[in-house]
């Protein structure tokens, strides 16, 4: 058959299958680029998700999860001995050393001072806490990104193959249809050249 093919014009190779070698290369040779963002951004996703139950579901809970590894800044001790000292001479100088109120003002100087040095670390680690999480969000808003481009890309690619399958079997069909119609009408062509009819009466 493959002679007639030849003869009668349905030779020659598909150009579906010519094109498929290379259309199946694609999703390989393009994931390598989109996978690691897409493996970062599926591996932050559930960080991200327990933060923010943690956050939704009991907020003051994990305010204190976080103030329990404060500790005192390294220059809060200095500030304490700096202010008790200066409070110590005011008080000198108005008479009012050693008394309850003198007690009183360094009390509320001290307990003013230690809160406003824990207010500090708290502002300092839900500084850093946020941009941890504003990092895995922006690793998880990648990764999607990525896979969004791969489903893509492979999609592209599947429809690419299956448009030039379907062109390809097409062009099989025409070639084998022209061929057979190429055939009969040899044949009737050959019957109206006899004279004595087709292979008749030899």
């Amino acid at each position: 058959m493959s002679w007639l093919s030849n003869l009668f014009g349905g030779g020659g190779k598909n150009p579906a299958d010519a094109a498929m070698p290379y259309l199946n290369q694609i999703p390989g040779q393009t994931q390598q680029y989109y996978q690691p963002f897409f493996d970062a951004g599926k591996g932050a996703i559930g960080p991200l998700q327990e933060q923010y139950q943690k956050l939704l579901g009991d907020p003051g809970g994990w305010l204190n999860k976080i103030g329990e590894g404060y500790q005192q800044s390294p220059g809060f001790k200095s500030a304490m001995e700096q202010a008790m000292q200066a409070g110590g001479h005011a008080a000198a100088a108005g008479g009012m050393a050693g008394t309850n109120t003198d007690q009183f003002q360094r009390m509320k100087m001290a307990t003013d001072l230690s809160n406003q040095d824990y207010n500090n670390y708290l502002q300092g680690a839900l500084g850093l806490y946020g941009q941890g999480l504003s990092g895995e969000q922006g690793m998880a808003g990648m990764g999607q990104q990525a896979g969004n481009s791969m489903a893509d890309m492979i999609a592209q690619t599947l429809a690419q193959q299956g448009n030039l399958a379907f062109q390809g079997q097409a062009q099989k069909n025409k070639n084998q249809s022209d061929m057979w119609g190429n055939i009969f009408k040899g044949a009737g062509s050959l019957a109206a050249f006899n004279p004595w009819g087709m292979f008749g009466n030899i």
